[in-house]
């Protein structure tokens, strides 16, 4: 007898209220046995009003809406802790602008019912991101520096497309990882390969946003390549 499993699907949110409905539609579509949880940091375009209209329709909405803008690496930590506390036995992370396909989730719930952790990849066969010019250039570079520098065997470190077995992930939590902003993703992959637990890459499609604008600052470049020098220097210690 097969036992059904408990999945909870996460997004963060600020300022996609163009983006936020065809996500949870295409979430549902595709998978309406899933959870959803969508934190959102008081959007000044209320964001999460099109959200509450939403929960009318679909009773699978979770929406916590923070007093200010607050970090996404402590909105993925906080939505960490809810699937904890809430007995979720799967979360699964992604973007709300539209730029993660969610008929992928499917196959990381696949992935997640043999591996403890499981990343949606861009660079491995079957992968592709269709950013353009010098932001397409500047993540191909990044995550092969990062590789080779932390000698991690995985091919994608700063996509949020992932996927947590918080059963077999007894000793980790989010909260382990100190990277902040964008950084927190790569220095999530590194924790978890610091303790020991086998990462699965598979193969995404990386779609370049059309609506909204990108919430990636220019210094985040250099704010990454710090706190990568941070993390080898603690791989040393």
């Amino acid at each position: 007898m097969l036992v059904k499993k408990k999945i909870l699907i996460f997004t963060a949110t600020y300022n996609e209220k163009d983006n936020i409905e065809q996500l949870i539609r295409s979430i549902n579509f595709h998978n309406s046995k899933v959870d959803i949880l969508i934190i959102d940091d008081n959007s000044p375009d209320l964001t999460f009003k099109k959200i509450e209209d939403l929960k009318i329709e679909f009773n699978n909405i979770n929406l916590i809406v923070r007093t200010s803008k607050s970090g996404l690496d402590t909105a993925h930590k906080e939505a960490y802790e809810y699937a904890i506390k809430n007995d979720y036995d799967y979360l699964i992370t992604m973007d709300a602008d539209l730029s993660h396909d969610p008929s992928e989730i499917n196959n990381f719930i696949k992935f997640l019912d043999q591996f403890p952790f499981v990343i949606g990849s861009r660079y491995i066969k079957g992968g592709r991101c269709e950013m353009k010019g010098r932001r397409l250039i500047m993540s191909k570079v990044g995550n092969k520096l990062i590789k080779k520098i932390l000698k991690i065997n995985c091919h994608e470190f700063t996509t949020s497309y992932r996927g947590f077995n918080l059963k077999k992930l007894k000793n980790f939590h989010l909260n382990l990882v100190l990277n902040k902003g964008y950084s927190f993703f790569m220095g999530t992959v590194y924790e978890i390969s610091r303790l020991n637990f086998q990462i699965k890459e598979i193969p995404i499609v990386f779609k370049d946003r059309k609506k909204g604008n990108s919430k990636i600052p220019k210094i985040e470049i250099f704010r990454t390549l710090i706190n990568l020098l941070l993390l080898v220097l603690n791989k040393k210690n």
